[in-house]
């Protein structure tokens, strides 16, 4: 079954401070149902993007984001559904627990996990 990622942009959950026990809320909320569906894979949220390290070809690490990088990750849930009409019903389930546009992309699938190892 193909799995989705489903994430938002860094900085884009924007409401008042007091708010977010109830965003907590509601996006936990959110998780159990895709538990309960058994959708759910995994969901997590990224520290500040100035936090990142990025390691280069040559094994140099350069602390800090990626200099070409003008927008970063701040969440995402990975969802196991048979169709993308399903991810985006997920997706928007969690755009509104969260209070902010979700984006949906198909994760590639590894051929040989799906036709076994070539010989």
């Amino acid at each position: 079954m193909p799995q989705y990622l489903i994430s938002f942009a860094e900085g884009a959950m924007v409401f008042p401070e007091e708010d977010l026990p109830d965003v907590a809320a509601a996006a936990r909320a959110v998780i159990r149902q895709a538990k309960e569906a058994g959708v759910f894979v995994f969901t997590g949220g990224l520290t500040e993007h100035d936090e990142a390290s990025v390691v280069d070809t040559d094994g140099t690490v350069t602390e800090g984001p990626h200099p070409k990088n003008d927008q970063y990750l701040g969440g995402f849930a990975i969802m196991d559904v048979p169709t993308r009409a399903q991810a985006l019903e997920w997706a928007a389930k969690i755009a509104v627990a969260c209070r902010c546009a979700q984006e949906v992309r198909e994760i590639m699938p590894d051929p040989e996990v799906y036709r076994g190892p070539v010989a």
